[in-house]
This record gives structure tokens, sequence and C-alpha cells, in this order.
């Protein structure tokens, strides 16, 4: 959603439209007259005109050009820090010499979810639960990445059922709304494995997960749109974070049956009694959260939290890839020729003991590495990592990281660098899959989800995504699936692959762009 778009939802309520006006009036001429003090002393401010400048404007630019403002400052300072000016916080991107001596910085120093909950602006949002608590993280590191293979066949399962639902099945070219079907399937696998059957086909609670990841980030980057100071106010006028306070508490209203069921199995089991119990992510936390993490209020932020992330991270992917396969239609014979080969081999993903979907996904470099690129081109961050300082740092060289500030790194910009990535601009999906065959020391590098000091999608060290496994997993048996049974391309109207949108540094596919499909093989090409 660009910031035309932002200011729409904002201004929508006839209540509270002469409100918002009044108050960016109000707003501006204070503006005009603020310049903030830079909160890392001696770094350059990248975007800023000039000393005379006003805060706001370097700021405001910031939200429309981050791209371009990012990619000058990381041409021009190379090797230095340097800072650039979010309306919410001041950014010092770190250069990547740096990445090495703070990726195994613990997060009582510097901390990657403080850093995400700054982002979606936890205190106006609901979202403090995630401050409070790790909980979510271990699920996740304990959990799910333990046990990867066991939740990709739980939710593969899922999404041999919602196929028939939600994917279309015409033998005739028809024009789709792929984003929302991807996020309807998304919601739905992530469903099976955080929540269990039958919540998983829960409408309301497919609604529910759905409808907070839009409006979550709709209020974020509205609030992010204004200076902190001004969000007592602003935070009143957002439609969209009423909705976000509806959301979880009809989440509780799904969540507390569970909880009680929960309750009861424990209860029996304890007495010796022979209990089904689903092993779901949510009766994990049950089972290892304290009394105060299992308040029905956390639990729902948290579930709806997690799952937000999992929509969009996996739904963003999965558009990029298809967006990218209709911009060079030449690579759909060489996906489907490794898909079909699979299936002759091993037979459909899950028919038999060998065809399980280890064994499956492991055989299909070929879109691995075409998905490596897409995200090479289209990350969800231009940032990334990124830290918050809960205290004061000072590295080796002499830099200081003051307490409460944060860091990030120019991740986009490194991997496009000519010196990191030969002829960067060119779209090449076999990149990685001819690098890990250069030679057999390679052979389970430069893989989808694998972090590295080049490749910082999913960011690096010891506070890498957690679930990045898991999202690569979901976005490649989704990917398969389509790709080899359906044919894809663009509309008519649109002749080269649709730019990204941009909101500060989050990268997201234009929302407005359908795509052509069918059944493969039927009807006119």
């Amino acid at each position: 959603m660009d910031k035309l778009a932002l200011l729409q939802e904002l201004t929508a309520s006839s209540m509270t439209t002469q409100i918002v006006l009044l108050a960016i009036g109000s707003l501006l001429l204070h503006f005009l007259f603020v310049h903030s003090r830079n909160t890392f002393p001696g770094v350059p401010v990248h975007g800023r005109r000039g000393h005379w400048e006003p805060t706001f404007l370097p700021q405001s630019r910031f939200a429309v050009q981050a791209r371009e403002i990012i990619s000058s400052g990381y041409e021009k300072f190379k090797d230095r820090p340097f800072v650039v000016k979010r309306n919410d916080v001041d950014i010092m991107i770190m250069p990547n010499k740096y990445l090495e001596e703070l990726r195994l910085v613990p997060s009582a120093k510097l901390n990657a979810t403080r850093a995400q909950a700054e982002n979606l602006q936890y205190k106006w949002t609901y979202s403090a639960s995630i401050t409070e608590s790790d909980l979510h993280i271990r699920v996740i590191k304990n959990k799910l990445a333990t046990e990867l293979y066991k939740y990709l066949d739980v939710a593969k399962t899922e999404l041999d059922y919602a196929w028939s639902i939600d994917v279309p099945s015409s033998r005739e070219w028809r024009e789709v709304e792929i984003q929302p079907m991807l996020h309807m399937l998304v919601a739905r696998m992530s469903a099976r494995v955080f929540m269990g059957h039958p919540t998983c086909r829960d409408k309301e609670w497919l609604k529910l997960t759905i409808g907070f990841s839009i409006d979550m980030f709709t209020a974020a980057f509205t609030l992010r749109m204004f200076p902190l100071w001004t969000y007592p106010i602003v935070a009143h006028l957002i439609p969209a974070r009423y909705r976000l306070k509806k959301y979880l508490r009809s989440a509780e209203r799904v969540i507390q049956p569970l909880k009680e069921s929960h309750a009861d199995a424990t209860k029996r089991r304890s007495l010796g009694q022979k209990v089904d119990v689903q092993d779901t992510l949510l009766n994990w936390t049950m089972d290892h959260g304290t009394e105060d993490e299992n308040r029905i209020d956390k639990m729902s932020a948290r579930q709806m939290l997690l799952t937000l992330a999992s929509i969009h991270t996996t739904s963003t992917a999965a558009t990029d890839v298809l967006l990218d396969l209709c911009a060079h239609p030449e690579w759909f014979p060489v996906l489907q020729e490794e898909i079909d080969s699979t299936t002759a081999d091993l037979g459909p993903i899950g028919s038999t003991s060998e065809s399980v979907v280890k064994q499956w996904l492991t055989r299909l470099e070929k879109l691995d590495s075409f998905l490596v690129e897409s995200q090479r081109r289209h990350p969800p961050l231009l940032l990334s990592p990124q830290r918050v300082a809960v205290e004061a740092l000072m590295l080796k060289d002499g830099t200081y990281i003051p307490k409460g500030s944060k860091i990030c790194w120019a991740g986009y910009d490194h991997i496009n660098d000519p010196s990191i990535t030969h002829n960067p601009d060119i779209f090449d999906p076999m990149r990685s899959y001819n690098k890990r065959h250069a030679s057999p020391q390679y052979r389970n590098k430069y893989l989808a989800g694998q972090t590295s000091p080049d490749n910082l999608v999913f960011g690096y060290g010891n506070q890498a995504c957690p679930g990045r496994a898991f999202a690569v997993g979901e976005i490649k048996l989704i990917l398969a699936r389509l790709v080899s049974q359906y044919d894809f391309q663009f509309p008519e109207h649109i002749r080269t692959r649709p730019a990204s949108k941009y909101a500060d540094e989050n990268v997201f596919p234009d929302p407005s762009v359908n795509l052509m499909m069918k059944i493969r093989g039927g009807g006119d090409d």
C-alpha cells in the first residue's frame, strides 16, 4: 500500500476527517521549525540536502525514496557507517565488515525482535507481548525448526485440502487475484501447524489472520508517516488500528476453548489416562509458557503475530517468483521438467514413504535456485538484519552504538554489489544452482533460507529468522504444485514485470497486479 493509499485509509471516516486535517495542519507548522539531534553523534547523515533543512523533509523523503537513499549512501560511504532518518527513528546503516563482530552479540544487548516490534509500532498496535517474552522465538527454534519436515508434512496435507477450494481449475485462461489466493493458502497451512484441526478450517480464524496481517502493516505504516510525539493523537484516528483490537478480541474467543481443552487433556494425562492431543505449536507454548505468557490476551496476540510473519514472508516470496516467471517464461519448462522428473522418480509428493516432503523438496534444486535469485532482486526488506541496542556498545574500532538506537545493514545493496554478485542487473535463476554444482564442497551451500555475509535476506547470526526453513518449505510446496499443474502469464495490458512497491525499507509486490492462469496444457495458448 503506497503513501496515498495510506492517507486515504487514514481519512476514510467522515467522523475523523476534519480532526485529521486540523491535526496535520498544526503539526506542519511545527515541522517547519524542528531540527532533531542526530542519535549517532559524529556519524554522517545521508538523505538531507543541507543543515538548514527541517528534519521532517529527509524523513518524508525516506518514506517514498528509501531505495534511492540507501543505495546512494551505500555507494558514498562503503566501509563507513551512515545515518538515514525515518519518521519514527534514526537508523545507522553498518558496513558488512561489522557483521562478524556483531553476529553473536546476545539479544540482551542487541535485539532483533525489539527492532521488528518497533517497526510495527508495538506500543500502539497491541503488540507489546513480543517485547515482554521470547516464547514466540522459543517455540519456533525448539519445536518447529527441530521437527521441520514433520510439520511440513502436516502443512502439505492442508494444502491438499485447500487446493480445490482456493485454486481455480479452469482449462481456459482466467484472470486471478494471485496475492489473495496465496494469502489464503499460506493462512491455511500455517493454521494447521500452529492451531491444529479443525481451527485451520474455521472461516472466522482464517479471515482474522489475513485481515490482521493487512491491517497491522496499514496501521504501522500510517503511524510511521508521523513523528513519535504525535502518536497519542494520530493513533486514535487510524481505522485499521481499531480493527486490530477487534481481531484480537475475536482471536481470544477462538483460542479460549482450545486452551480449556488442552488444560483438561493435561489433567487427564496426569491421572494416567490415554489422551489423543494434536502436536501443535499452540499446545507446545501452553506446555512451556509461564502463567503470564499463557494469559489469553497474550496468547491471542502471539498467535496472530506468528501467523502475520508466516503469511507475509511466504506469500510475498511466492508472488515474486510467479511474477519473475511470467517476466521470463522460458524458465517455466525448465522448472516443470524438474518437477515432472521428480514425480516420475519418487511418485507424487506424499504418495509413498520415499516421496515424503524432505526427499521431494531437496530434489527441486532449480526451483530453489530460482527462489534465491528472485529474493536477491525482490527481498522483503532493503535493510537486513536489524537490531536495537538494549544497552550501549563500543565496537573494536571505537564506533559507538547508543542505548535504544537502531542499527541495520544494507543487505539489498550488498548482495547486488558487482563485487559480490557478477552482473547483478541480469536475472539469472540458475546462479545458485551453478555455484552448487561447480564443486562438491558447495553442494549444500547457496540454498534458499541459508544466511551468509553476502545473503542477508533472512538476517544473520544468532538472531536470524528462526522460521526461515519452514517458510522456504511452504513456498516450495506451493510453487511446485502451481508450476507443475498450471500455465501462467501476464494479462494483455502488462508488458513487463510490474515494479515492486516500497514503504520505507519494506518491499512488496504491487497489490493491484493479477495474473492469467489455466490448467497446464488446457485451452488455447
